[in-house]
């Protein structure tokens, strides 16, 4: 089911708002939470907060939302302080991840909730919360209760109720993850769809890597209250800061090495084994060391960006023995060991287990880090 535009939807230049954070420093008695956290989010613009549990995130929205007080620090909206402001009064609206719905209520009364009690006009109110409703497909449920409503229904109604007092900050905290895997994909095209309509500044928190990707423009990576990475979701993915936002993207794979300078290559020494790389160029080419890392290193990739076959020039080739495979659907992953470690490659064709192969990783598919004391 598509989210229908309405005639009287509102025009993306009058919704969003920019928000700026500055030397934000949030926590609970005694102990931060969050630290020196600076953020720039632009009108419109779609942000996800990603991390751990416990990094942070949802302390991070429900400050901006207003509902932890700031110990330090603002949080300005449109270049207004808003740091010490009531929630009701921040022009913004929450998306709980239990929903937050009233079963007493039907679907109508649960959207219009909001506009009840800012007192509107009941014509006024019952236009807008039809509009609501044709805004995210539930027109013809407007009177049913919200115990007979699916899980992607109750989604939708809690969004429209958000909607529905035309906020120019829209704060999501994790609103998927109590839907079923099968329609979780659509439920994300179908929020970014409307928030790209309505000109929405939103900001949604979320463990789920995939998610923040696919919906946001720019995803704010947080590591233990503080921001470790801001960047677009391509930025983040083959550009980590460090190897806390590479582990947490998905580069699942970790060798160790030495490493030393040669001009604009880099020499690695695994094992008796010794490879000459090129380092990360302005043209995307070569390997991605952001800390000029030299000496033990750990070298992080994805198991997708390896490869199953023979030597390739720019290529870190490593020889091992196939432990064991899984189907994932579009590939087989590998086991493979090599010397006392292993890793995961992935391949469209099925390796026999105990065979020898040589995997490749290209030069571009690797991050350096300093390796763990």
């Amino acid at each position: 089911m598509n989210f229908a535009p309405t005639l009287n939807s509102p025009q993306p230049e009058t919704l969003g708002a920019e928000i700026t954070l500055r030397d934000l420093r949030v926590g609970y008695s005694e102990q931060d939470v969050l630290t020196d956290i600076n953020l720039d989010v632009r009108a419109g613009e779609f942000i996800a907060l990603l991390g751990a549990s416990g990094c942070g995130k949802t302390t991070l929205l429900r400050a901006l939302a207003g509902f932890v007080p700031v110990r330090g620090g603002t949080v300005s909206v449109n270049g207004t302080d808003m740091s010490q402001t009531k929630p009701e009064q921040r022009g913004m609206a929450m998306m709980f991840q239990s929903y937050a719905l009233w079963p007493h209520m039907n679907v109508a009364q649960n959207i219009g909730y909001g506009l009840k009690l800012r007192r509107t006009e009941k014509a006024a109110l019952t236009a807008r919360v039809r509009e609501m409703a044709a805004l995210v497909g539930l027109e013809d449920l407007l009177h049913r209760k919200i115990a007979a409503l699916s899980g992607g229904q109750r989604q939708r109604v809690a969004l429209a109720r958000a909607l529905a007092i035309d906020p120019p900050v829209l704060l999501l905290d994790e609103p998927l993850s109590n839907l079923d895997s099968g329609i979780r994909g659509t439920m994300r095209h179908e929020i970014r769809s409307l928030q790209q309509r309505l000109g929405l500044t939103t900001v949604l928190v979320t463990h789920d890597r995939e998610e923040a990707m696919s919906m946001a423009d720019r995803v704010v990576i947080l590591n233990q209250g503080r921001i470790a990475q801001v960047g677009t979701p391509e930025e983040v993915f083959h550009t980590p800061a460090d190897a806390y936002v590479a582990k947490f993207m998905g580069a699942n794979n970790t060798l160790s090495a030495q490493a030393t300078f040669k001009g604009a290559r880099l020499n690695l020494t695994l094992g008796q084994t010794q490879q000459t790389l090129p380092l990360a160029c302005a043209d995307g080419t070569g390997v991605h060391n952001p800390q000029n890392a030299s000496g033990p290193v750990d070298i992080l990739f994805h198991s997708e960006a390896a490869r199953i076959g023979p030597a390739q020039a720019d290529f870190l080739s490593l020889t091992g023995e196939v432990l064991q495979h899984s189907y994932l659907g579009a590939v087989y992953r590998h086991e493979i060991r090599i010397g006392d470690i292993t890793i995961m490659v992935d391949d469209p064709h099925k390796m026999p287990v105990g065979s020898q192969i040589d995997v490749q990783i290209p030069a571009t598919a690797l991050s350096l880090f300093p390796a763990k004391s």
